[in-house]
Formats: C-alpha cells, sequence, structure tokens
C-alpha cells in the first residue's frame, strides 16, 4: 500500500496506464487533484468487491474468468508461430498465514497455517496461480485448471503436442485419467512404497556394489509397469532410479504415459522429468520478491486477487525480460536485481503539451543497458493485440 500511495503520483505511471490526465489536475475532488491514479481505499474495495456489482456503493468488481484467461492470452501471444510441443509445470507451495483467514488450515507437511496456491508455468511462463485451501492433496483442482488452460490453448494452437509435468503429488488416477482420454502426455514423480522398492532392488544392490568398489556415485535405471492396488484404474509405465551416494540408497519413480519407444529411462528422467526444478525457481522468485504471500486479507476472495497483483507483476517483468533484456547482463536476472537496476532509479520527468520527458542521472550506472533495453523494445514494437 506504501507503493500504491507513492505511485499514484507518479505522471510517468500514469502514462504507462494510459491515463490521460497524467498530472490529476482534473479529478473531480479537491482531494484528489495531484493525484492521477486511485487511492488505496479504492484498491481495497476492489479487493473485497463481488462479481456482480448493482449498487451504487460498489460501482467497481473484476472477473475471475477474465483475469485467470489473460495470463492465457500473454503466453499464446508471445509466439509468432505455434510450437510444436509445450510442456506445463505443475506445482503446489505454501503460503503461510498468520492471522485468521478465512479457509486456513495446518498442513502438517509444511508445519503451519497456510494456503496451498497452484501454480502452472509453461517454461517462464505463469499460466496459472489459483490460491486453495491446504486441507486437501497437491492435486486438488488441479485438472479442471488443467482442462480450462488445454482447452484455451487448442483453440489457437490445436495441433500442439502437450506434457505436464509435476512431483508425486500430481500422481492421482483422476488427472492421469483426464490425460489419456483428452490427448495429453504426462510424467509425474511417485511417492515411494514398499512393493515399488521390491520392484528395484535388485537395481540398487547392483549400484551399491559398484559404488563399493568405485567410490563414485552409481545410477541405474529400470522400465516396468506398475498399478497400486486400489486407487488407480490401470497399470502404466513406471522408471524407477537406482542411485547409491556416499551417503546410502536414493531410490526415485516417476510414472508416465510416453512409450519406451518414444523416450528410454535415462532421458525420461534427467532431462525430462528433472528439468521441472527450474519451476520451483520461478515459484521461489515471485514469493520472494514480488510478494506472493501477502494474503493477510480475511476472504480468500481478496486474498486470490492479491495473489493475482503478484503474478502479473511476474508476468510483466518476464516479458521485460524477453523483450527488452535480451543481449544485455540482465537477460537472466531475476525480478529483484531487474527492479533495483533498472526500474528503481532516480529520474527527473517533465511535462509538456505535446511530451513527457525523462531525464537520467549521467553516473547512472546501467545506463548501457537501459539504452539497450529501450532500443529492443522499439525494434520489437508493441505486443500482438
Amino acid at each position: 500500500m506504501v507503493d500504491h500511495d507513492r505511485l499514484r503520483e507518479d505522471p510517468l505511471f500514469a502514462t504507462l496506464c494510459e491515463q490521460p490526465d497524467v498530472e490529476g489536475r482534473q479529478r473531480r475532488r479537491e482531494r484528489d487533484r495531484g493525484n492521477p491514479l486511485a487511492g488505496k481505499s479504492t484498491l481495497n474495495r476492489l479487493e473485497t468487491a463481488v462479481a456482480t456489482v448493482n449498487n451504487r456503493y460498489k460501482k467497481i468488481g473484476w472477473d475471475e474468468a477474465a483475469i485467470a484467461g489473460t495470463f492465457v492470452d500473454v503466453f499464446l501471444s508471445s509466439y509468432q508461430s505455434p510450437p510444436q510441443q509445450i510442456v506445463l509445470d505443475l506445482d503446489a507451495t505454501d503460503d503461510p498465514l498468520h492471522g485468521h483467514q478465512e479457509g486456513r488450515f495446518f498442513h502438517r507437511y509444511y508445519d503451519c497455517y497456510c494456503y496451498l496456491p497452484l501454480y502452472i508455468f509453461c517454461d517462464d511462463h505463469l499460466l496459472c496461480a489459483k490460491l486453495r485451501q491446504a486441507n486437501h492433496g497437491e492435486s486438488r483442482g488441479a485438472r479442471e485448471e488443467l482442462e480450462r488452460i488445454v482447452a484455451h490453448v487448442r483453440t489457437c494452437w490445436p495441433h500442439v503436442q502437450i506434457l505436464v509435468r509435476g512431483d508425486s503429488g500430481f500422481s492421482s488416477d483422476e488427472l492421469m485419467r483426464w490425460c489419456d482420454h483428452n490427448d495429453v502426455e504426462y510424467v509425474f514423480g511417485m511417492a515411494r512404497n514398499k512393493r515399488l522398492l521390491r520392484r528395484l532392488q535388485a537395481d540398487l544392490d547392483l549400484a551399491q556394489r559398484k559404488h563399493a568398489r568405485t567410490g563414485q556415485p552409481v545410477r541405474r535405471f529400470k522400465d516396468f509397469t506398475y498399478r497400486t492396488l486400489k486407487s488407480w484404474s490401470r497399470r502404466r509405465r513406471i522408471v524407477g532410479k537406482a542411485e547409491f551416494l556416499d551417503k546410502g540408497a536414493n531410490p526415485r519413480f516417476v510414472v508416465t504415459s510416453l512409450s519406451k519407444k518414444t523416450i528410454d529411462g535415462r532421458q525420461l528422467y534427467e532431462q525430462l522429468y528433472c528439468a521441472r526444478g527450474e519451476m520451483e525457481n520461478r515459484i521461489k522468485e515471485q514469493q520472494l520478491y514480488l510478494f506472493a504471500d501477502r494474503t493477510s486479507s480475511h476472504t480468500m476472495h481478496a486474498n486470490q486477487l492479491r495473489l493475482w497483483f503478484s503474478s502479473i507483476a511476474y508476468s510483466l517483468l518476464s516479458e521485460l525480460r524477453r523483450r527488452a533484456l535480451r543481449g544485455t547482463d540482465l537477460e537472466t536476472a531475476q525480478c529483484d536485481t531487474i527492479r533495483l537496476k533498472l526500474l528503481k532509479i532516480g529520474a527527473q520527468v517533465r511535462i509538456s503539451v505535446r511530451r513527457i520527458s525523462v531525464r537520467l542521472a549521467s553516473s547512472y550506472p546501467y545506463q548501457q543497458t537501459f539504452l539497450q533495453a529501450y532500443a529492443n523494445l522499439s525494434r520489437a514494437g508493441p505486443p500482438p493485440a
């Protein structure tokens, strides 16, 4: 809110928001003049607004479906032509709560009261940030969100191949059956159990003996089919990793719809499944530097909007990385570095009838990066509508 109170006075920010009265001189109320943008009380009313605005005191609202769909639209517009394949990464993380917010529950694994938001990424494109209660498993609601996103993507790219990737929390029969019935491939982690470990024991013994001889980490892979005793509706392909390290055995399992002819077990695990770790970095980036965990409002409805505000900020900075910072020192920088070196800088803003000029200090240490970013944006032109 402090940042908002400062930014509402900023004529440059008002210009970026396409506000025609960039100095706020034409505001109706005297106390609002000089502030071209709305104040924090308006933002608070927006957070608590309902979808249907039908009285004189509730003149603003927000459309949940439209906001959720915008993230997919931004992703689709970033491609000049449809890709052959996309990989959708699913993950859930804890959002600790320190009050009595609506929908709070104690999560035993994270050892705190929290929400359990669902994130879906494609590379560094954020497609979904769904706030959820923590009293259900990671996969709850994932099928519905995937169904919405896949349908949206296929309206524009009907022939694209889609692969879904996630950890063991998403290896539910409901989600995998939906993927099977909708021509969506998947690779999910699998929680260890006694039956799976028995299938891998011979390879673990071989790995242990080789490690004892060489003193080096040893990794072997085994392909087999498997079905749970109760929860799965059919047998599925499992790839087991029999690894022995200095600290001991480190077995891992993944379940997939991909055939052996398409990809072997080692490639599946090392090149395809392990690549999902990059998504966890994206979530940390949003939570640590863009305040995705500021869900301190009483209602889940308002906290969902706050999560989307953070998600929109992440999408804007990701688009800035792709369009403006390519070929610069900040091409792979995290959001906090971009904010510190490129956005949170002193400047003199002068407003005339025909233009708004921004003057930076000659001693600004990253002026070449700033100029290169501006040149990249100028060459790229406006994003597709």
